[in-house]
């Protein structure tokens, strides 16, 4: 079996060694996004809200890339900086699985990078 690497503009850069996404065996294998604007180092403002919805967005921008899509989505995980922030982040993750939602594992994390309140992975079909 083989592997793709999947790159795209329209999620944050790579800045360690990892990659955005991988195609393997008929799935797509995001890398955790955080909430960077695609382009830039910057977190998104707003709080754990508008975070979530960034992070998603960069979710569907490596799906997309990879040919796929938020509809073919299987699993996510989710890392919450605080699991108190857990109905805010569930109201927006709700948004964008209208219906039959992927399986999800959600934890608090210790930390997330350059002081992210969320951290989204996601496996889907192509």
């Amino acid at each position: 079996m083989s592997k793709q690497v999947i790159s795209t503009d329209k999620a944050p850069a790579a800045v360690g060694a990892y990659s955005q996404g991988i195609i393997a065996g008929g799935f797509v294998f995001t890398a955790g996004q955080i909430p960077l604007i695609p382009g830039t180092s910057d977190l998104r403002d707003g709080g754990v809200q508008a975070q979530t919805r960034q992070s998603l967005n960069n979710v569907k921008g490596v799906l997309e890339a990879a040919g796929s899509g938020m509809d073919k989505v299987v699993k996510t995980t989710v890392f919450l900086a605080d699991i108190n922030d857990f109905a805010a982040f569930n109201a927006v993750y709700s948004e964008f699985f209208p219906q039959d939602p992927p399986a999800r594992s959600t934890v608090q994390a210790g930390g997330l990078p350059v002081g992210a309140l969320v951290e989204i992975e996601a496996v889907a079909l192509l």
